[in-house]
C-alpha cells in the first residue's frame, strides 16, 4: 500500500439506526476507494444502510482543554432549558 494515501474516517448508519456512527479509519487513494474499502471492512454482515467517509484532515474538532470557555455562553441562555416553565397536567409527559 502507498504510505501517501490519505486517512479517511468512516461513519456507518445501521439499518435500525437514525444517525451515522463513527466506526473507524482507513487509508485510501480517493473517496470511491474509501467507500469500497469501508464497505468491505466495516459492513461484512450486511449491517449497514449508508456509509460516509470523510478525509481526516477535513475534520475540525474543539479542544477539550477549552471546554469551559466553549460552553460557558450557553449558561446565559436559560430559555434553552425549560426547567422553569409550568406544564399543565393535561399535557402529560413531554
Amino acid at each position: 500500500m502507498d504510505n501517501n494515501w490519505p486517512l479517511w474516517e468512516v461513519f456507518i448508519r445501521s439499518k435500525k439506526g437514525l444517525s451515522h456512527k463513527h466506526v473507524g479509519s482507513l487509508h485510501a487513494a480517493d473517496a470511491d476507494m474509501a467507500i469500497e474499502n469501508a464497505r468491505d471492512v466495516y459492513t461484512r454482515r450486511m449491517e449497514g444502510e449508508s456509509i460516509w467517509v470523510v478525509e481526516s484532515k477535513d475534520i475540525v474538532a474543539s479542544n477539550p482543554s477549552q471546554q469551559e470557555e466553549l460552553y460557558d455562553p450557553a449558561k446565559d441562555k436559560i430559555y434553552r432549558h425549560p426547567t422553569f416553565y409550568d406544564i399543565p397536567d393535561e399535557i402529560g409527559h413531554m
